[in-house]
C-alpha cells in the first residue's frame, strides 16, 4: 500500500508532498518533496490507496447561500425568523462547515474558517486541484468516500496525544515532536527525511497528512453521520483518525495483529 500526503499552499512553491510505502515490515517515506505542482500530485494519485490533502474541499453551504443572495441584491438572511448580521451565532454559522463543528467537538479547537480566514486562497487552489484529480481518478467525493481525503495534520497530532504548540514556527519544536513520533511509532522510518521535516513545517505536515491517509485507506476514521453526508459531499469532510498512531503499523511489523 502507498499513501500520500499534501500540505497544500496557495502556490506550488509552498506545497509539499509525501509518499509512504506500507508494503514492508516498516513504513518508509519514499518521497518527500517541496515546491510541488498540481501536475505532479495528479501523476501519482492513481497509484496510491489514499491521498490526504491538507485543505478544505469546499465552502459552508450557508456561506455560499449568503454570497449568492448578496450578489442578487436580496436580504442576507433567508427568512424574517433567521438571525441577521448583528449576531455572532449567525456569522459563525456562515463561517464554518459542518465538519468544522464536528472537529471542534472532537479536538476542542475550531479549524481555520475557509470562508473568512487566510485559508481562502489555498482553498481556491484546492478546488482547481480536485478538478485536475478528477480527470485521473474519477469524480471526487468530498465527504471522504474516494481516494482523495481532506485531512488536518495538527488536529491529527492532537488526537494522537502530541503537543502541537509552536511546531509550525520553530524547527527545534519540530525536532522534538519528530522524536516523540518515532518513539511511539518505531515502525515508521523517518531518518532519511528528518532534516527536511525539521527544516520545513510544510514537509512535516505532508508526512502527517500521509499518515492520516493511512487511517483513511484502512477505514479507521470518523465518517460523517448519515444526516450530514449530503452536505459533506458539497462542503467537504475532515478525515480524523479513529485509532491511535500505533494502530496504523504495517501488517508485517512484528506483533502486528
Amino acid at each position: 500500500m502507498l499513501t500520500a500526503g499534501v500540505d497544500l499552499a496557495a502556490e506550488p512553491r509552498g506545497t509539499a508532498l509525501a509518499v509512504i510505502d506500507w508494503s514492508g515490515t516498516t513504513a518508509r517515506v519514499v518521497e518527500l518533496e517541496a515546491g510541488v505542482s498540481d501536475v505532479r500530485i495528479a501523476s501519482l494519485a492513481p497509484d496510491v490507496a489514499s491521498l490526504g490533502i491538507d485543505c478544505a474541499f469546499g465552502w459552508p453551504d450557508d456561506f455560499v447561500a449568503f454570497v449568492t443572495r448578496h450578489a442578487a441584491g436580496d436580504p442576507p438572511h433567508r427568512s424574517e425568523g433567521e438571525l441577521t448580521g448583528s449576531g455572532m451565532e449567525w456569522r459563525r454559522r456562515l463561517a464554518y462547515r459542518e465538519t468544522d463543528r464536528a472537529t471542534r467537538m472532537q479536538t476542542g479547537r475550531w479549524p481555520l474558517s475557509v470562508a473568512t480566514d487566510r485559508l481562502g486562497l489555498t482553498a481556491m487552489h484546492c478546488a482547481a486541484l480536485l478538478h485536475s484529480l478528477s480527470t485521473v481518478i474519477g469524480a471526487i467525493d468530498r465527504s471522504g468516500g474516494g481516494v482523495a481525503a481532506e485531512v488536518y495534520p495538527s488536529a491529527t497530532l492532537r488526537l494522537w496525544g502530541f503537543s502541537t504548540v509552536g511546531y509550525k514556527a520553530d524547527p527545534a519544536i519540530r525536532a522534538t515532536l519528530l522524536g516523540a513520533i518515532q518513539q511511539r511509532a518505531p515502525w515508521l522510518e523517518l531518518t532519511r527525511v528528518a532534516d527536511l521535516m525539521t527544516a520545513s513545517d510544510d514537509a512535516f505536515d505532508a508526512v502527517i497528512a500521509a499518515l492520516a491517509a493511512r487511517a483513511h485507506a484502512l477505514g479507521k476514521w470518523h465518517r460523517p453521520p448519515p444526516e450530514s453526508l449530503e452536505r459533506a459531499g458539497r462542503e467537504g469532510w475532515i478525515v480524523l483518525p479513529a485509532v491511535d498512531l500505533a494502530e496504523l503499523k504495517p501488517s508485517s511489523w512484528p506483533g502486528a495483529a
